[in-house]
């Protein structure tokens, strides 16, 4: 079951790599170091139960509308293509270094706005239930579990990571070299994804 575990920390991973402003609150309270594990937690549960809905419930709705997969792959394509030109764009303009300061809010004002970034962001719907729950109708029983729990350890990895390394990677961060970098490689991996969703069956 290594396979579907793969794909599906691959997948994932790939999903929320961007840095936008879930990402980068994370980012900014690990480098003041304050409420880095309650947020990289709340953070990485929010992921954990939107993925499960989406693993889950897309095989229901397949079961009463078969082409809806397809129409979901291809819609997930395009989100997926628009998404990876926009980071070549920022790869080429080179300005999106991030720039981090002030105050640490208290621990309840810092979830709330983690809450905010997370649940009221309409990507995260696309990403979990749509792109990820779209990807997991490859799967069938163990190997679909499997294929979830992967999709949710990535979300564990990444925002842990990103809160206890952002002291090592907040000054590559600000590099506009390392932005570029990273865009590139999002871009490709947006475009490797949605080529994929294309030329399913």
């Amino acid at each position: 079951m290594l396979g579907p575990a793969a794909s599906g920390f691959a997948t994932s991973f790939a999903l929320i790599l961007a840095i936008g402003a879930q990402n980068a609150l994370v980012l900014r309270q690990g480098l003041l170091r304050v409420h880095v594990f309650w947020l990289c937690l709340f953070c990485a549960v929010s992921d954990a139960i939107l993925i499960a809905a989406g693993v889950t419930g897309f095989g229901a709705l397949v079961t009463l509308y078969p082409g809806f997969p397809r129409i979901m792959a291809l819609a997930g394509a395009a989100f997926l293509l628009v998404y990876g030109a926009m980071r070549f764009r920022a790869a080429i303009r080179g300005d999106d270094a991030l720039h981090l300061g002030g105050l640490a809010a208290p621990l309840w004002p810092t979830l709330a706005t983690a809450a905010a970034f997370t649940w009221l962001n309409p990507h995260v719907y696309l990403d979990t239930l749509g792109l990820i729950g779209a990807v997991s109708t490859q799967f069938a029983g163990v190997a679909k579990l499997s294929f979830g729990f992967g999709a949710v350890a990535a979300s564990f990895v990444f925002f842990f990571s990103l809160g206890y390394g952002a002291r090592l990677l907040a000054p590559l961060m600000q590099s506009v070299r390392a932005w570029r970098i990273l865009d590139l490689g999002i871009g490709a991996t947006m475009w490797t994804l949605a080529a994929g969703l294309i030329l399913s069956p």
